[in-house]
């Protein structure tokens, strides 16, 4: 019993987070910061934009919401290995969020028989039939 409550212990103490001491040497280039602006409002409205030279630039602007949230709107840009650039705009207000970017995923068009499906299923609730 005294073995296996050993065990037990010694695999919680590896398992526990183990914090970095000492001094940290990236394994890469590190990005030089060439812009970085930041303004922010008593009314809770903020800008900022940062840019490094690898390529990355990203800015927002925020604005109190109609119903007590911060309204943002913003992009993020970053280079590609193969030196295509990537970019996402967003919106984040009372409606959510919504990302637009040609790298965002978007699903396989619907079969003909499947919008067939669809407008009779509409024909339908619109003429008041309904399956329960």
């Amino acid at each position: 019993m005294q073995l296996l409550l050993i065990v037990c212990l010694t695999g919680v103490a590896m398992a526990a987070p183990q914090f970095f001491q000492g001094n940290f040497q990236p394994s890469g280039p590190v990005a030089q910061i060439l812009q970085d602006e930041r303004t922010g409002n008593p009314d809770g409205s903020f800008n900022y934009a940062f840019q490094t030279d690898n390529g990355i630039f990203v800015q927002a602007q925020g604005v109190p919401g109609s119903l007590g949230q911060t309204n943002i709107q913003g992009s993020y840009s970053f280079p590609f290995p193969e030196g295509l650039t990537g970019e996402l705009r967003y919106v984040a207000d009372e409606n959510g969020f919504r990302a637009e970017s040609p790298l965002l995923p978007t699903p396989h068009p619907l079969p003909a028989h499947a919008i067939e499906q669809i407008r009779i299923a509409e024909q339908q609730r619109a003429s008041g039939i309904t399956f329960e």
